[in-house]
């Protein structure tokens, strides 16, 4: 197939708000009349959360609409009903298929050979993403596994070498493996400004390009801005600003002194967690990839704060990326 739905791969290390950007990303793309699927695959609904709607099943259902009026789709993929479904594409099983489920078999296949899972799990990504016509999308977005699974996840092909050299499953994993390295996916990676999860994104990313995936941008989430002028900062670092001088500025601003120390504290704190955040983003500057900010926000995240981000990653990802709907 010469032309893909674009399909857009969120990973992060659990803490960063990858879910979030997923779902951002998928009110983003869902520009006037266009459709969009918002996938996903580890079983813990938190799309179903993000958007305050129930539990999502295993079919794809309207959840929100775009910025500029399109409409988001959402699908939970389960592993399981996966390969019911697939049993009954291929084999025609039927109500033998139902069987299996009752007797646990299914849970057992999907449990000794992840590799099976994982095509499970990609593979009705793959069918959405050949869809034509009224039921077709224009872009698909996938809430992925964490980034230290992602590379072994997305690379189908590597992990069921040992299982299957031929037939139908090997036929799908390398079906899978033209979209995931097609000119219209990316995968991004979604960090916070902290040395752990920056340094599991230099690791994706390598790991990334060395399976031959295709890496899109580092969304660095969380981003906390300064608080403090150039100048107090500056004093703050050189010792010039002290206790003393922070309390004849309380006072000409008629507050009692009694503060300063304190206040001196939380600004050395503060100039501190801000100087860890620029070490660790120069960490992503010298990155091959992109890489764009969000910030914090203090309200926490409703759909106000979706659409407040989807507005930042239209700006900034969608204008910059190859891999856009």
């Amino acid at each position: 197939m010469s032309s893909w739905t674009p399909l857009h791969i969120v990973t992060g290390k659990g803490g960063t708000g990858k879910t979030t950007v997923a779902a951002a990303l998928a009110i983003a793309l869902a520009g006037r009349g266009k459709r969009v699927l918002l996938c996903e695959v580890e079983g813990r609904q938190g799309i179903a959360q993000l958007f305050d709607v129930p539990p999502l099943p295993y079919e794809e259902r309207r959840v929100s609409t775009g910025l500029d009026g399109g409409e988001v789709f959402a699908l939970a993929i389960d592993p399981e009903a996966a390969l019911l479904e697939y049993l009954q594409m291929y084999y025609r099983l039927g109500r033998i298929g139902k069987a299996f489920d009752r007797f646990g078999i299914i849970e057992f296949a999907t449990t000794i050979a992840p590799g099976v899972r994982d095509v499970l799990l990609t593979g009705k990504v793959y069918e959405a993403a050949r869809r034509t016509g009224d039921d077709g999308y224009d872009a698909i977005v996938m809430d992925a596994p964490p980034t230290g699974r992602i590379t072994r996840f997305l690379n189908v092909n590597a992990e069921v070498a040992g299982l299957a050299k031929v037939g139908p499953i090997k036929k799908q994993a390398d079906s899978i493996m033209t979209l995931m390295r097609a000119p219209s996916t990316r995968v991004h990676l979604v960090s916070v400004l902290e040395e752990m999860p920056v340094q599991e994104t230099v690791d994706g990313i390598a790991e990334l390009e060395s399976a031959r995936l295709p890496v899109g941008h580092v969304v660095l989430n969380l981003v906390r801005p300064s608080l403090l002028s150039a100048a107090t900062a500056e004093g703050l670092s050189g010792g010039s600003l002290d206790a003393a001088s922070v309390g004849r500025s309380l006072d000409r601003a008629a507050l009692s002194t009694d503060a300063a120390p304190a206040l001196l504290e939380e600004g050395r704190g503060h100039l501190e967690r801000q100087q860890l955040q620029d070490a660790q983003r120069g960490i992503i500057e010298r990155a091959s990839a992109p890489h764009l900010e969000l910030p914090a926000l203090p309200e926490g995240i409703d759909m106000g704060a979706l659409f407040d981000l989807a507005g930042r990653l239209r700006d900034d990802l969608l204008a910059h990326s190859t891999g856009g709907a």
